[in-house]
């Protein structure tokens, strides 16, 4: 028998005890799920709509949009803008990330845009997610891509990249301009922007890790690395963005980037302004169940003729009329009979004033949201590897 040095106590480590540690992390090691060509669908078509029906269809995607001259401008004198959106790879998807995504990616791509999704697996390692296990992170990844596929997003000028592939590739070029905005802005203005990461303000004190300090550097040089001409993200993401353009001003060789920050939806119990993955309950999920998505709209906070901070209506209106324009409302006769609503505002007046009641809207919600979910189930039923990987995701314990 002979023994080796253990590097982190110092201590021996003889043939038959180091065998047998080999063995238990060879077992409880994360395997990586090998992804195929995901860009295999990738064939840029131009858009065949006008300026006026391009800036129509994509004017309801911005909550914020900073500036809408500088989007004419792009969309007059440029085939294939580039848009670009990043994400952690961390847990599983819900709608708004699934739907609203979709929803939104579709519009663009509709108006002859190029979307770069920014795989964010280093990113979200430097965040903890999955509790920086990258083998986890790269397998929701590729499970992110495949609700997306299945969701009904149009692939065709839609393009992924992984940023530890992309940047392994020219990491000359992406670290020299980060460590150029590390020089370019204090600590102070990096901190604040510390909510892309999901922290807030209070969590921002000295016991912060010093990663995150590299990530909003790192975050905003995938703009200029990744060529985006817009920055199509949610609110939460506003900050970042518009360091981005504070440092144009710094820079001979930076532009501005058009900044398009969607909304964010709000969790489906009260108080919630932002869903969470880590409650199961606050969101309804790409693939759940059609008895757990009638279970939560059940149970969603709506208080009759209440519009502020309600999560039904917030659903009606960003996801319904987004994917069908219309929605059916099935009644008793004695409770005002069946109606069709073609537009939101038509549905949120009679909501205010009561001709509307939640008892009729959560039935109807509940039934479209299961029409529009139901592709994703299908595929996670009958793909034997897309079923495998979402049984291995959801084994993962989400982090924050």
């Amino acid at each position: 028998m002979f023994a080796t040095v253990d590097p982190l106590t110092g201590g021996l480590i003889w043939e038959v005890q180091g065998q047998k540690e080999k063995e238990q992390k060879e077992k409880t090691k994360v395997k990586y799920v090998e992804i195929k060509d995901v860009n295999v669908q990738f064939n840029p078509r131009p858009s065949r709509l006008s300026l006026e029906e391009k800036i129509k269809l994509l004017e309801p995607i911005g909550e914020e949009l900073i500036h809408k001259d500088e989007l004419i401008n792009l969309l007059k004198n440029k085939t294939f803008p580039i848009c670009y959106d990043g994400f952690e790879p961390s847990g599983r998807m819900h709608i708004a990330q699934g739907l609203l995504r979709a929803l939104n990616v579709n519009r663009l791509v509709d108006a002859g845009c190029i979307f770069i999704f920014w795989v964010a697996d280093w990113f979200a390692l430097l965040n903890n997610k999955m509790g920086g296990d990258l083998n986890k992170i790269k397998n929701v990844g590729r499970y992110f891509i495949e609700v997306w596929k299945a969701a009904g997003m149009k692939m065709h000028n839609v393009k992924f990249l992984w940023a530890s592939d992309e940047i392994n590739k020219r990491p000359n070029d992406y670290w020299l301009r980060v460590l150029d905005l590390a020089r370019k802005f204090n600590v102070s203005r990096i901190k604040r922007c510390g909510q892309i990461m999901g922290r807030n303000d209070d969590e921002q004190d000295d016991k912060m890790a010093v990663a995150q300090l590299f990530y909003p550097c790192m975050q905003c040089n995938d703009i200029f690395f990744l060529e985006a001409d817009i920055c199509q993200l949610g609110m939460d993401q506003r900050k970042v963005n518009m360091l981005a353009r504070e440092y144009a001003d710094k820079s001979t060789d930076a532009y501005k980037p058009i900044i398009m920050s969607h909304h964010m939806m709000m969790g489906l119990l009260e108080g919630q302004a932002k869903m969470s993955k880590s409650d199961l309950n606050s969101a309804i999920f790409m693939e759940d169940s059609a008895e757990d998505v009638k279970r939560k709209i059940k149970c969603a906070y709506c208080p009759p003729q209440i519009t502020k901070d309600n999560p039904v209506l917030d659903y009606t209106k960003e996801i319904i009329f987004g994917w069908r324009n219309k929605l059916q409302i099935l009644r008793k006769p004695e409770n005002g009979g069946d109606k069709e609503y073609t537009t939101y505002a038509e549905l949120e007046a009679d909501f205010v004033s009561g001709a509307l009641h939640p008892g009729d809207l959560k039935p109807a919600v509940t039934q479209v949201l299961n029409e529009l979910i139901q592709p994703v189930r299908d595929h996670f039923a009958k793909d034997p590897e897309a079923r495998a990987l979402l049984q291995e995701i959801r084994s993962y314990q989400v982090t924050k």
